[in-house]
């Protein structure tokens, strides 16, 4: 392909872009990304204070997520990819007739899933304590000895899960890149090359959204931090 027909492509896919994603939902997405890898690595080296930091941040764009999926823009909302039986077995039997942008019904579950194995995770997290007694999470007063124990047994054992619902995540990424769908290059700019039959558009919210689901997320957050002391 000459430079020129290059240049005529590209130029034709810019034209052709719509957006997608949201700056929230992209910002949301890598940063989840970079602490479950930094979780990881702060628990193999017993960095527990710098894990602890990093589950509790964890906490908070989950948090986060879950009130954008019901105030946040179009294709963040839970009820613009989040179906039933029929639409999804109707996608299975013919990915290529589906013109949304955003989740389609099959990556939904997987969405959906990630969001629920990783509350498990963190939730698992926030009662135990080290062997030592010297880090704890912020709800282990609240419980048992026992109680602290089995939480702790579970979130080591729990990670498993979660490492492979990632590994399943980025294989159905690589699977789609060799269809020539490109998701994380979406992800980055926030913007896909539609084929002209996506009559779609993602429709943006506004900053009063952002700021009140930033701010409620924050002070659950925070409320959990200091050990619920109203629970």
């Amino acid at each position: 392909m000459t430079e020129e027909a290059t240049t005529a492509v590209t130029t034709a896919d810019a034209a052709l872009a719509v957006p997608v994603w949201d700056l929230p939902i992209r910002i949301f997405h890598w940063s989840l990304v970079a602490l479950i890898g930094f979780s990881w690595w702060s628990a193999e080296n017993d960095r527990l204070e710098w894990h602890i930091w990093s589950g509790m941040t964890v906490l908070f764009l989950l948090l986060f997520r879950i009130l954008w999926g019901f105030l946040g823009s179009s294709t963040a909302r839970f009820s613009s990819f989040v179906t039933g039986p029929g639409r999804l077995m109707a996608y299975i039997g013919d990915p290529a007739g589906w013109r949304g942008i955003g989740h389609s019904p099959l990556g939904a579950l997987s969405v959906i899933a990630i969001l629920a194995v990783l509350l498990i995770q963190v939730s698992l997290g926030l009662p135990i304590s080290d062997e030592d007694g010297i880090y704890s999470g912020p709800l282990n007063a609240l419980v048992s000895f026992e109680t602290a124990e089995w939480a702790h047994h579970w979130h080591h054992r729990f990670f498993t899960v979660v490492q492979a619902l990632i590994a399943l995540h980025v294989a159905a990424i690589l699977y789609y890149r060799l269809r020539g769908k490109r998701l994380t290059r979406a992800m980055v700019t926030g913007r896909i090359v539609g084929d002209g039959a996506v009559a779609q558009t993602m429709v943006a919210a506004g900053p009063v959204r952002l700021l009140l689901c930033l701010a409620v997320a924050g002070g659950v957050t925070w409320w959990i931090w200091n050990g619920a002391p109203r629970l």
